[in-house]
């Protein structure tokens, strides 16, 4: 019998937390809403949620510590998901209505607003899942909720041998811009999967099914 994957869900002061926690109890994992760097630690995954602006996120993670959490994880191989603000804090910069504020620096790149004429970008969007995705399997042509203004608008981190190329995926709104990253145990959507319905849930399921 397969064993209940643990997630927590890093509490460090940002909202959607909760409805976060119940999707991905829906989608079939053990959760806990905590900042305890015990349990971010010892958890299969660690879900980095992200909501309003991208200094204000960092600073609330670098608060907790949240920062070195993540940091000590992916450096063991541990797999992290972040969401909306919590994927773009993964970038070396976020450049938001002239503050430019250092971020995480995993994935090379700055994050910046998008070119397009309607923001906020809210509602429901396709995506070109990339190739080899697990988090996309059986959901390649489902729809997704995006609510954001900023954005990674290019991938250029190049990866050799023998590590696997990362899967990228991207959805339109102005122009191209990054919908999810899967690199190593390093996973991030700027869409919400907690908002997104059904497909949500078996995103996240995807997820928690890579989790070892």
């Amino acid at each position: 019998m397969t064993r209940t994957r643990r997630v927590v869900v890093l509490d460090y002061g940002s909202g959607n937390i909760h409805s976060a926690a119940k999707s991905l109890e829906r989608a079939g994992a053990e959760v806990q809403v905590t900042s305890d760097r015990a349990a971010a630690l010892e958890a299969d995954g660690l879900f980095v949620p992200g909501v309003g602006a991208f200094k204000a996120v960092m600073d609330q993670l670098r608060a907790v510590r949240g920062d070195e959490i993540i940091d000590r994880r992916l450096a063991g191989g541990r797999p992290v998901l972040g969401v909306c603000v919590g994927m773009q804090v993964f970038f070396e910069r976020g450049v938001e209505r002239g503050v430019d504020t250092e971020g995480l620096g995993e994935w090379p790149g700055t994050v910046t607003e998008l070119p397009a004429d309607v923001l906020p970008h809210m509602g429901w969007n396709t995506v070109d899942a990339g190739e080899g995705s697990a988090l996309f399997a059986g959901i390649e042509h489902e729809r997704f909720y995006f609510v954001h203004s900023f954005a990674a608008q290019e991938w250029t981190l190049d990866v050799m041998p023998p590590f696997p190329r990362p899967a990228v995926t991207w959805a339109e709104h102005g122009g191209r811009f990054l919908a999810a990253v899967e690199n190593g145990p390093l996973s991030a959507t700027q869409f919400h999967p907690e908002k997104s319905s059904e497909a949500g849930i078996r995103l996240l399921g995807n997820w928690i099914g890579t989790l070892g």
